[in-house]
């Protein structure tokens, strides 16, 4: 049965008591504000808006309850796996022990998903991540068994592959990387984010994937910033005259946020950099750095992370908790110079908010996003006197910015909306072939 099999097929028609395909999203962590998890949030949107019911499979998850199963081995951050990943990588060689650990926890998890499976009656699986980048060995493994031995369809969403990490790239699980990250697996339907990593997937797997790049409800604008929205500056700690730049990237080193803060410096106005996301996996060096840095150039970065959550409200200490639509209706300027992105959610939500943007050229902007017709203000890999003329021209000029980021909401609508994504999935799952899988498999059930 499995040399048949086609991608993202439909186990059954919809059944007579619900009317609906039954998918499950299947992460590490579907949880907060990293990009993974916000893609998980536009694709279920979109995939509910079309009458999938949409479940959730991970090791922490903030999805409703009654949609979604934990596995706490499925985090990057259980302490098993933590301990596993400290042995397999900088390293080439593994022990017999983590090798039978590695199976032992694989083992323990496709029992859990192969269970899940099929007390949900789940008709596909959206993997995200999880076959892509090796935060969590033991849970790629458990899925690529899994998938081999049942019937369900899998459509696998890839951010960030290994190889494009350089902590990964010394490691001793090759083995396992070419067996799940990602599977060369024809009835896996692959998909990946840029046309860079469609090329590079496609070398080394020998399989085809389709390019869906990330996305914004652009058919529903934001409201307008109401007064909680206008108290964030001052609880954050900006004062009147002092522009607001915001760096709503993570805080890890490919994020470039040296950059920003030499744009502050040679501005020369009062202006402060607010960084809106927590360091993330990657430790906290490169936080450190980033504050000596600014130590150094006298430039105030301010750190919120912990004054943004996915609602309003107020935290253990009374302070009011802003979420990132709140932060981006306050910003005067976003900054985004990143080295490296897989496509950029940042810049999306930029543009969706209608903010002002200074850019650096990164591969997947030149190639995926610039070609669009985007206006920001850009640079190449350093800034330049000319540059941050540039950046002082538009802020100092607010029809300007007003022509700028109306211009570029119309062409995030064209290119980057939910009705792109709908059309993308829509095409997938209607592909002939699938169509003539569930036939059969109507057909049968009757």
């Amino acid at each position: 049965m499995n040399s048949t099999r086609t991608p993202w097929e439909f186990r059954r028609p919809p059944q007579s008591g619900d009317g609906q395909h039954r998918v499950a999203f299947v992460s590490t962590r579907i949880a907060g504000t990293d990009g993974v998890s916000l893609e998980i949030g536009k694709w279920a949107d979109v995939l509910e808006r079309a009458g999938v019911q949409c479940y959730y499979i991970a090791g922490q998850c903030d999805r409703p309850a009654d949609r979604s199963v934990i596995l706490p081995r499925a985090h990057f951050l259980h302490p098993e796996i933590q301990e596993i990943q400290e042995k397999i990588f900088g390293t080439t060689i593994r022990s017999n022990a983590i090798t039978n650990k590695i199976f032992d926890i694989a083992t323990d998890l496709h029992n859990e998903l192969d269970q899940i499976i099929g007390d949900l009656d789940l008709d596909a699986l959206v993997v995200e991540n999880a076959l892509t980048i090796p935060m969590n060995v033991p849970l790629g493994v458990a899925i690529v068994s899994t998938l081999q031995e049942t019937s369900i369809g899998c459509l696998a969403h890839h951010h960030d592959f290994y190889w494009e990490r350089d902590r990964f790239l010394v490691n001793a699980v090759p083995d396992l990387l070419l067996y799940a990250f990602p599977p060369a697996l024809g009835f896996i339907q692959h998909v990946v984010i840029n046309s860079v990593q469609a090329e590079e997937f496609s070398r080394r797997t020998g399989q085809s994937c389709w390019i869906i790049p990330n996305v914004m409800d652009f058919a529903s604008p934001p409201p307008p910033p109401d007064d909680y929205a206008r108290t964030l500056r001052a609880e954050i700690g900006l004062e009147d005259n002092e522009l607001f730049v915001l760096q709503p990237t993570r805080v890890v080193a490919r994020k470039g946020i040296e950059h920003a803060i030499e744009l502050i410096f040679r501005m020369k106005r009062p202006a402060k950099l607010v960084i809106s996301h927590h360091g993330g996996d990657e430790g906290d060096a490169y936080e450190a750095r980033i504050r000596d840095y600014a130590r150094l150039f006298d430039v105030d970065v301010l750190f919120i992370a912990d004054r943004i959550s996915e609602q309003r409200g107020h935290d253990a200490e009374g302070r009011p908790l802003y979420t990132l639509a709140d932060v981006y209706s306050q910003a005067d300027l976003v900054s985004y110079p990143s080295e490296y992105e897989g496509f950029g959610n940042a810049f999306l939500e930029a543009i969706y908010y209608k903010r002002p943007i200074f850019c650096n050229r990164y591969t997947i902007f030149r190639m995926d996003i610039e070609p669009c017709g985007f206006d920001v203000v850009c640079f190449e890999g350093f800034l330049t006197e000319d540059v941050v003329q540039d950046v002082l021209d538009l802020i100092d000029n607010p029809e300007r910015v007003a022509q700028m980021v109306e211009h570029n909401y119309q062409v995030g609508n064209e290119y980057f909306s939910y009705e792109v994504l709908e059309r993308e999935l829509r095409t997938i799952v209607e592909r002939p072939q699938n169509i003539y899988r569930v036939l059969r498999h109507r057909n049968d059930a009757s």
